[in-house]
């Protein structure tokens, strides 16, 4: 018997992971998959920004064909560049 505790709220969490995974999977090719888990391991908010983005973009439709590495690139040039401030002196 199982000791541990039944906790919705992380089975519900386990979950969501689960069905954002098989989409990733679904929308990006093998190699932008490669890139996308290398750079959860360096930066793990920059990769959950991309993966929302990439979700988003699946769910309304925009995606006609699979992401490459080379897009998968640009999408995060573009989240990187959004995240640049600049602090002028006087």
């Amino acid at each position: 018997m199982n000791n541990t505790p039944y906790d919705p709220a992380a089975a519900q969490q386990a979950e969501m992971e689960k069905l954002k995974k098989q989409v990733l999977e679904r929308i990006l090719d093998r190699d932008a998959l490669e890139r996308l888990s290398r750079v959860r391991l360096g930066d793990p908010a920059l990769a959950q920004q991309v993966e929302l983005y990439l979700l988003q973009l699946a769910q309304s439709g925009k995606l006609r064909e699979l992401i490459t590495d080379a897009k998968l690139r640009e999408v995060l040039q573009l989240i990187t560049d959004k995240k640049d401030i600049t602090i002028r002196r006087r």
